[in-house]
């Protein structure tokens, strides 16, 4: 069974300007493509009909480059929603937390989720977590979600692709099935 006939969705996580601002959220961002990549899934999901959600982040901070009322707010313009694509606006981790994400996909018979989006380590892997605890067969595309560097508890640096793997690896098989979009692509 491909997964085209498992009912899935699309779910693209906080694919907003903000994000480009590499210095902002720790800097040596890894997988400075990812929104090139996140587009080119939605152009290929929109091809096939199939059902997207765009979340997005508003932090209630004001100084927040994900603020409303800062442009990082807005969507990247790899990923612009069409008319009828829900958008959710979430000010936490998780997509399902505070909105009604969870009742859209079961209002729709959704089976299986599929998860790109920024970044990696935070509200990709909170929703990624949830998703798969929720009893979604859940996708997370590896090279369509990216981060940045962290500042340890000792204050030592750690690089953004081991933050970025790391969290791959601490999903895989547990929450989600992680794939890269190449393998998304021929499974659809």
């Amino acid at each position: 069974m491909n997964l085209r006939e498992k009912k899935p969705a699309l779910i693209l996580i906080d694919v907003q300007k903000a994000f480009l601002d590499e210095d902002y959220w720790g800097g040596n961002r890894n997988n400075k493509n990812a929104e090139i990549v996140c587009g080119k899934i939605l152009n290929k999901w929109r091809g096939l009909n199939l059902p997207v959600f765009h979340i997005r982040h508003s932090s209630l901070n004001p100084e927040s480059k994900l603020n409303k009322d800062n442009i990082g707010f807005e969507f990247n313009s790899n990923v612009l929603p069409k008319e009828n694509e829900p958008i959710i606006t979430k000010n936490v981790n998780s997509a399902f937390i505070g909105t009604n994400l969870k009742e859209q996909l079961d209002e729709m018979g959704i089976t299986a989720l599929v998860i790109v989006g920024i970044t990696t380590n935070h509200c990709v892997s909170t929703t990624t977590r949830m998703a798969g605890n929720f009893g979604y067969e859940t996708y997370l595309i590896s090279d369509a979600t990216a981060t940045f560097d962290r500042i340890g508890i000792n204050g030592e640096k750690y690089d953004s692709e081991i933050i970025h793997l790391t969290t791959l690896a601490n999903l895989n098989e547990e929450f989600a099935t992680i794939w890269n979009s190449e393998t998304l692509t021929k499974e659809l």
